[in-house]
């Protein structure tokens, strides 16, 4: 009687542990890109504060335009040059850190294979210089159990680490070349 008992509870734990298992939707993930630029952080903080300017640094874009200034419940959209505008919305600014938080208001997975965000772009010294960070946390555009390649966590990684570095570049060039 026992042995059954045992055997009937590992299948129940086996079927039960299974299906809870298969049962969740995505994790959020990270994206983290970093920077060193000759410039002085107040320097690199004056532009990247202005929320929505953003394309005037930001190679991977055709343009920005922008709403409510540089203050906590801005907004900007932001047109992609491989096309699709992406609506983010600013959280925090905080001149002390020198640093800008702000989330995805309006998701376009056709352009950008990312469902949700919040990011933050930090400015520290460093050296002569300054370091930037840029982080995002992230969930894929595609929150079923098995999305397409082009929706995945991959895919919205790579995605947004390959919108921070392109920032990042035009940024350090924008900035170095003022040097």
């Amino acid at each position: 009687m026992k042995s059954k008992l045992s055997i009937l509870t590992t299948i129940l734990f086996a079927v039960v542990g299974s299906t809870q298992t298969n049962a969740h939707g995505p994790t959020p993930q990270k994206a983290n890109e970093e920077i060193t630029i000759a410039a002085k952080p107040d320097q690199v903080w004056a532009v990247i504060k202005k929320f929505a300017e953003i394309s005037s640094w930001h190679t991977g874009l055709a343009k920005s335009a922008g709403e409510g200034g540089e203050v906590a419940g801005a907004s900007r959209t932001m047109t992609l040059k491989s096309g699709g505008d992406l609506v983010e919305g600013l959280d925090e600014v905080d001149e002390a850190k020198m640093q800008i938080t702000y989330r995805l208001s309006k998701e376009n997975i056709e352009a950008f294979p990312v469902g949700s965000y919040t990011a933050s772009m930090k400015v520290m010294a460093d050296g002569e210089g300054s370091k930037i960070e840029w982080s995002s946390r992230l969930y894929r555009a595609d929150t079923t159990n098995e999305p397409p390649e082009s929706r995945n966590d991959a895919a919205a990684l790579k995605a947004m680490s390959d919108f921070f570095k392109q920032g990042l570049e035009g940024l350090k060039a924008k900035l170095e070349a003022k040097g």
